[in-house]
């Protein structure tokens, strides 16, 4: 039988990775050649190229790599793997378990899940994996911080708080939870100043983020989080797959007769829509475009204000995407003159002529595409990103 490929899976742990070699046949059977352990080290990494070249008899034939985004510690070995023009991938965990499973392996350990990836590269073609630029990486980590920071500021006021008004109160226990809260305060404003002076360090990123900053109600915080964690959209296609990476993608729950609950997935990128929450109160109180009028419709079909809210920040970052892969700046009287015209447009306006008589809603002449507070429900293709390791 005719051998088509080479695939190589990696499980990687803290300490050391497990590998396994696999080929396929244009029968599509997979044949497992060897399987390994290495340190996870630069030591490891040149020893694990030389064991790849041991056992990669058919050299004319296309290799591929495949890991599981585990933390940070799969960073430095796709690192070193793509310096050497190595075609390697990474993919979620939780898509790689469910492959898994799909073949009926129940049982699980490192050599298990390494054979399983090396199956899963042989068997199917994915998105080479991407590395975030130093400023983007820099951005990224900050970002992060700022939100666990943000994260342990409210958990020490609602302890602060419960302390306050209990039975019985301890002065010094208050004290330093009030203190814990100052030094919260202090690190979380130094990370800020932080994220501003790396892009203003950066000319093409501070020329980008200026030009979309003209939004009323987006700050420099959001949106460094929004390009930090998408890798400034590098790998996205389609506004339709950043919707999907970043969990705002409609998923319906309908069988014959039954109606299930349809919902955002919020299968994707937490950071971002925590990122977009604020942002989206603020697009609807700063009239800014078409984000109120897509509020209120969105309110009054459903009378649940998060839907109209959530739907906000889903047109906003879509928007964000337009503006970072066209490189133009937001124009807020280009998007007045599209609320206006929706307005004319859906407005209804009784004359005397037309008094004591029905009178026809007017719709727009061409309708070519879902609006947003109709969601489109279908399966998207997400890439894979040097940032997929993000919790779900």
């Amino acid at each position: 039988m005719e051998t088509l490929r080479y695939g190589i899976g990696i499980d990687i742990a803290k300490d050391k990775f497990d590998c396994c070699i696999s080929t396929i046949t244009h029968m599509q059977v997979v044949e497992v050649k060897a399987q390994a352990s290495f340190a996870n080290s630069p030591s490891g990494f040149d020893a694990f190229t030389q064991w790849v070249s041991k056992h990669r008899k058919l050299a004319h034939l296309p290799l591929a790599f495949l890991m599981e985004a585990t933390g940070v510690y799969y960073e430095q070995l796709a690192w070193y793997l793509h310096t050497k023009d190595c075609p390697v991938s990474v993919v979620l965990p939780n898509k790689a378990k469910k492959y898994k499973e799909s073949l009926g392996l129940k049982s699980k350990n490192d050599r298990i899940d390494a054979r399983g990836l090396a199956q899963m590269i042989c068997e199917r073609a994915y998105t080479s994996w991407q590395p975030l630029s130093k400023s983007l990486y820099t951005l990224r980590l900050i970002a992060r911080q700022i939100e666990s920071i943000t994260t342990q500021a409210t958990a020490t006021a609602n302890s602060l708080h419960a302390l306050t008004y209990g039975m019985f109160r301890d002065k010094q226990a208050e004290q330093i939870y009030a203190q814990q809260l100052v030094l919260l305060e202090q690190q979380k404003q130094a990370l800020r100043l932080r994220v501003e002076q790396i892009v203003a360090a950066d000319p093409a990123l501070q020329r980008k983020f200026v030009a979309i900053l003209k939004i009323k109600g987006l700050g420099i915080q959001s949106l460094a989080v929004i390009v930090a964690e998408t890798n400034g959209f590098a790998a996205f296609e389609s506004a339709a797959q950043l919707v999907s990476y970043a969990g705002y993608d409609v998923i319906e729950n309908q069988s014959g007769n039954r109606e299930g609950k349809t919902s955002i997935s919020k299968r994707g990128n937490s950071h971002i829509r925590r990122a977009m929450y604020f942002p989206a109160f603020n697009m609807v109180r700063y009239d800014v475009g078409t984000f109120p009028g897509l509020y209120e419709r969105i309110f009054e079909r459903t009378r649940i204000k998060m839907k109209g809210y959530v739907a906000v920040q889903k047109k906003l970052l879509t928007l964000v995407y337009a503006l970072w892969k066209k490189d133009e700046a937001f124009d807020p009287g280009y998007h007045q003159s599209l609320k206006e015209q929706a307005s004319r447009d859906t407005e209804l306006v009784p004359s005397l002529a037309t008094a004591g008589k029905p009178v026809k809603k007017v719709t727009p002449a061409i309708t070519t595409r879902v609006t947003q507070d109709k969601h489109p429900s279908k399966p998207r293709r997400m890439p894979s990103l040097a940032d997929t390791n993000l919790p779900t």
